[in-house]
């Protein structure tokens, strides 16, 4: 799907931004950079990150970081690989990072999830499971029950 030649600039970068959003969402497990992925779309690292940033609220890095996140925390539930494992499988180099951004993002470090995990969703369908587990981004409100009057 390509853009018209009359779509306004605003259009042709949401679009961009979408193709970006989408390769992220693909490829969470290859070494992607800012710069490989403005390439990708044919616009500078600079621009990519602010108007990143401006359509979904956070860096094209911190989303990357979110997708490799989610990803870790399914393998870990399954139990079956070690944390250093995950870590590399959901394309992150080094363990430090990830335990950090998975602490940060789950709150309970990556070891501690596999243990827990394990048994809070034991019995739960998988996409039961995929909602409970998600992790909160940043600026990400946590859900609360609606006030009965």
């Amino acid at each position: 799907m390509t853009s018209s030649p009359g779509a306004s600039p605003h259009l042709q970068d949401l679009a961009r931004l979408r193709r970006v959003r989408d390769r992220i969402d693909r490829e969470y497990a290859q070494p992607l950079d800012v710069e490989a992925l403005a390439g990708g779309v044919h616009l500078s690292a600079g621009h990519l990150s602010r108007e990143f940033r401006r359509a979904y609220g956070e860096s094209p890095y911190a989303y990357l970081m979110t997708r490799r996140i989610e990803r870790a925390m399914a393998l870990l539930r399954r139990g079956d690989l070690s944390v250093t494992e995950v870590c590399f499988a959901v394309g992150c180099s080094s363990l430090g990072t990830f335990s950090t951004r998975f602490t940060e993002l789950v709150g309970v470090p990556p070891s501690v999830y596999r243990q827990q995990a394990a048994q809070a969703t034991a019995g739960m369908p998988s996409c039961v499971v995929s909602q409970v587990t998600r992790p909160v981004r940043n600026r990400e409100a946590p859900v609360r029950a609606p006030h009965l009057a």
